[in-house]
């Protein structure tokens, strides 16, 4: 495949996001991102310690406008929340009472996986299907010829692969349709060839899954995978939107086309052990 028809492929990656992050689908949720709190670090250690495969957490009442409920039985996973109290000294300038947090009450809040009701929205869907050109095997060959080896993972706490540089290693979530984990491995191969500490990769966390995000665009549009309905969903959530997302896919462009080039070109390669 040519540098060219990566650069269209990289171009309809772009006007999917842009034709997603302006349809009612985004909108709908925005709305339902709305109604889930950022929680504090502590909290977070609090969550993870309870019920470490938590992905999505919010308290009863919260659920219940989103039209689900906690199912009889489920415990609550316990977090500090603030009282907050108005003070008497308030804001004479404005006539109104200010706010002051005099200590913190344990509250309990229940992961998704608590809950029955109706279908939250999704931007980002899991893709379904098989493997029927073995590419997932092919691409675990070409990780190991850049020292990386490829680990199934029976629970990741949410996402589905990760790549540790340090260890140079992959961890892919085995409960994935054949398809989702190509599509994962080669998002994780695009971290490991862009991302290492040494390759002076981006700051922003936003712009590292973009880039390995479209690493596995080309990669599957080249295999003839057709990736839409994860990766534009996925891109839009980190890159905040269409006109974001086009402006850090065309300032990583050339970064995307090389990783995508050295995958393509190892797969393609009689002996896969040689990466260009």
């Amino acid at each position: 495949m040519a540098i060219t028809d990566k650069t269209n492929i990289l171009d309809r990656l772009a006007e999917g996001i842009s034709q997603l992050t302006s349809s009612e689908r985004w909108q709908e949720w925005l709305t339902m991102q709305g109604r889930f709190h950022s929680y504090s670090f502590n909290n977070t250690l609090l969550i993870l310690g309870q019920k470490p495969e938590a992905t999505r957490v919010a308290g009863f009442n919260a659920w219940r406008k989103l039209d689900r409920f906690v199912r009889k039985g489920e415990k609550g996973i316990w977090i500090l929340a603030p009282m907050v109290y108005k003070s008497d000294a308030g804001d004479e300038a404005a006539d109104e009472p200010t706010k002051a947090i005099r200590g913190f009450k344990p509250v309990p809040v229940f992961d998704v996986s608590q809950t029955d009701g109706a279908e939250l929205p999704e931007v980002c869907v899991r893709l379904d299907g098989e493997d029927e050109a073995g590419l997932y095997e092919r691409l675990r060959t070409v990780a190991a010829s850049i020292g990386f080896s490829v680990e199934d993972a029976a629970d990741l706490g949410g996402a589905n692969g990760i790549c540790i540089h340090d260890e140079l290693r992959i961890q892919i979530l085995a409960g994935n349709s054949p398809v989702q984990r190509v599509k994962t491995l080669a998002h994780e191969l695009g971290h490991a060839i862009l991302h290492a500490p040494a390759e002076g990769r981006p700051d922003s966390r936003a712009v590292l899954e973009l880039e390995a995000e479209s690493v596995a665009f080309v990669i599957c549009a080249a295999a003839g995978i057709t990736s839409d309905d994860y990766s534009f969903g996925y891109v839009a959530t980190w890159s905040g939107g269409g006109e974001e997302a086009l402006v850090v896919i065309k300032a990583s462009g050339t970064r995307i086309q090389r990783a995508a080039d050295q995958i393509i070109n190892a797969l393609h390669s009689d002996d896969l052990a040689e990466v260009a």
